[in-house]
Order: structure tokens, then sequence, then C-alpha cells
């Protein structure tokens, strides 16, 4: 039997499960301003992935990397959530509006 599929399918429930609470925290403290940061660790993971010789590893470093670009449009919605009241806004962070993409 080969049990990879279900290894990846868990391992991708998992990364996906703590990415939502990093975007939350991410945006907490700094605002979608942090996106660039997601970017990089997304399009670097991408290219590991790209080079790793294992399957289970290369498909688990590329699922982490597609979390994190996803990860870019979340902060944005986290955003809105916010400003909807549905999550606590920052009080120590300055209202960063003009600075928002």
């Amino acid at each position: 039997m080969h049990y990879q599929g279900i290894i990846i399918a868990v391992a991708t429930f998992f990364i996906i499960g703590v990415f939502h609470p990093i975007v939350i925290k991410s945006e907490y403290y700094w605002g979608v301003r942090c996106w660039p940061v997601f970017a990089l660790a997304g399009v670097a993971l991408l290219a590991a992935s790209l080079f790793i010789d294992d399957v289970l590893m290369a498909a688990i470093i590329g699922v982490t990397g597609c979390s994190a670009l996803w990860s870019i449009l979340e902060i944005f919605e986290q955003r809105e959530r916010v400003r909807k009241g549905w999550f606590p806004k920052n009080p120590k962070r300055r209202d960063d509006e003009t600075l928002d993409v």
C-alpha cells in the first residue's frame, strides 16, 4: 500500500490550520504591510520544492509555499473582518489606512 496520498492530505490539513492563526496574528501586529513576507516565503518554498528529490517532502514543501501565497489574500480579507468587528483591532497599532495596499 502507498500511504503518501493520505500523508500529504493530513499534512495539508495541518499546514492550513497552522496558517490561520499566523494570518490573524500577523494582521493584528503588522497589518497588511507584512504581505511581502508571505510572498517571499511562498516563492522560496515553491522554488525549494523543485529541488527536493523525495516526492513526499517536495509535495509538503510545495503545499506550504502555496499556503503562504494564499495567506496574502487572507491577510487582506482579515483586515476586512477586523473592520467589520469580527476580530479585535490592535489598539497599540496606529491606524495605517494610508499605508495599506
